[in-house]
């Protein structure tokens, strides 16, 4: 099993439900370019994160993996197991749809207040919370943003995720799932009942594209539905893959 996470996020986000999924899988929770410890690059779009995930899995041999991805992540596996149906043996697909979405203000507030920090002029966390809050207002999301913060020297920051290529790239991110084939295997689509990333209105673009589609939605969720009801997402988990995975915090 693999899972992907979404645009600004680690691999450390999704640990929690990978740990109660490696009672019953062999997990690995990847780090995607320009996120967390993989390398940086100027190249961020689909393909590139797509043919990652092909180096990924060929390296390690790994044999028909389910694919697991959130937001961005979700695009990436799509796009994955469209390309390359015979390498991918089910598919989950949390929180994202096949559509182009427009440019959330979230997202620009998110990189507006990293580049905002000036790492020669800071040199302790509290110092950069204070900075990214001038900009961004929820705590959650501000914690969200500092698991980014890692020290690279005594007295010098940094942040794991290049910022930098993200935001001259974001317009990648936004656009749509193209691709003129379609996934016949098994397929389940994760709606947070609080975010509008999935919508009604894409059941019949998703079920024309993957034709074994089911939907859920995890009532209450927001977009983050990992974090916000990891416990039921579990539950959804188990009840698609025929798998026990219950979630105990």
């Amino acid at each position: 099993m693999i899972i992907l996470h979404g645009i600004f996020g680690i691999s450390d986000n999704w640990v929690t439900i990978g740990r109660k999924l490696a009672e019953k899988f062999e997990v690995f929770i990847l780090d995607q370019r320009n996120h967390g410890q993989s390398p940086h690059s100027d190249t961020f779009n689909y393909f590139a994160l797509a043919d990652d995930l092909y180096e990924f899995i060929e390296d390690r041999q790994l044999i028909n993996p389910i694919l697991i991805g959130h937001s961005m992540g979700g695009k990436v596996a799509m796009n994955f197991a469209l390309e390359n149906p015979s390498k991918v043996d089910q598919l989950i697909v949390v929180d994202i749809s096949l559509r182009e979405y427009p440019a959330r203000q979230e997202h620009m507030e998110i990189m507006h207040a990293m580049l905002a920090v000036n790492f020669d002029e800071v040199s302790t966390r509290e110092e950069v919370e204070e900075i990214v809050a001038k900009t961004v207002k929820s705590n959650r999301i501000r914690l969200f943003i500092m698991k980014n913060l890692y020290r690279i020297g005594q007295n010098r920051l940094a942040w794991r995720m290049n910022v930098s290529s993200i935001y001259e790239n974001i317009e990648n991110v936004f656009v749509g799932v193209d691709s003129p084939y379609t996934y016949d295997k098994p397929a389940l689509f994760i709606k947070g009942g609080a975010s509008n990333y999935i919508i009604e209105d894409d059941y019949p673009a998703i079920r024309k594209k993957f034709p074994e589609a089911r939907f859920k939605t995890i009532e209450g969720a927001s977009h983050w539905v990992h974090a916000d009801n990891p416990d039921e997402l579990c539950a959804a988990f188990s009840e698609f893959l025929q798998k026990k995975c219950d979630f105990n915090p």
